[in-house]
């Protein structure tokens, strides 16, 4: 069972590397389901784990449907990871009409290469899974992350198990969102995965002691200004020994 943590700061990566994580997905904004890491953030944690390190390419929130400069800077922001070494980079962009832009796709997995290449949940938001799974491959993705079009993985293991029978070892699939102790068996069970992904989130409280209350929040509704998202070792290990167990069901 491969195992890959989402983290949004260095001191997640560490935490997952020190539950025994086998890789990470590195990525900024939580919020936003995850845009791409500063460069200082990815050469700290590239130096500081040992683990396979995949870093999000993803130049904004919202769709993946992207204008030309920032599919630019979706290039120019792989050959800065490819600088710092990184194992793997995960993006994915679509067509207005619900579908892989295997043009631009195939023009990044060329670029990559070799490093592996990872669809992200932009899958999950296309107009017929089985179509963009025979896309992911024919433009040489490695593997796709993917809630099988549902909000979260547990809903969608039924239908990443029809994906991973039609993939036939031919790219990995990965269940992923909201995966957690309560539902990983049954995602495993239902699915057949041997890839599991998932955040493991703790959160902390900020170590300020002085905290400005006319500020509160930064202007947002919520004021999670003193509360640090972090990663649980102990979560990963055990939703880990979940995942196994059900593995060998």
């Amino acid at each position: 069972m491969t195992v890959e943590i989402v983290v949004y700061n260095i001191a997640s990566a560490l935490k997952a590397q020190e539950g025994g994580a086998d890789r990470i997905e590195l990525c900024d904004n939580p919020g936003d389901g995850g845009t791409t890491p500063s460069y200082g953030t990815i050469e700290l944690v590239r130096q500081n784990v040992s683990l396979d390190v995949f870093v999000m390419i993803r130049p904004r929130g919202g769709d993946f449907c992207y204008s030309s400069y920032e599919f630019h800077a979706m290039k120019r922001d792989i050959s800065q990871c490819q600088k710092l070494s990184v194992d793997g980079l995960v993006f994915g962009i679509l067509n207005p009409d619900g579908t892989i832009d295997k043009k631009r796709c195939q023009e990044l997995i060329r670029q990559v290469k070799p490093l592996k290449a990872t669809c992200h949940r932009a899958f999950d938001m296309t107009r017929d899974p089985f179509e963009a799974l025979e896309d992911c491959i024919e433009v040489g993705f490695d593997r796709i992350l993917t809630s099988g079009q549902q909000t979260t993985g547990a809903l969608g293991a039924p239908l990443i198990g029809e994906l991973i029978k039609k993939a036939n070892g031919r790219i990995a699939i990965m269940p992923g969102s909201g995966v957690n102790e309560e539902n990983v068996r049954e995602i495993i069970t239902t699915s057949g995965a041997s890839e599991i992904h998932f955040s493991a989130t703790v959160f902390k409280e900020s170590e300020m002691v002085f905290r400005n209350p006319n500020i509160a929040s930064m202007g947002d509704a919520v004021d999670e200004t003193f509360i640090i998202r972090t990663v649980d070792p102990a979560r990963v290990r055990k939703i880990r020994e979940l995942a196994e167990s059900a593995a060998f069901i």
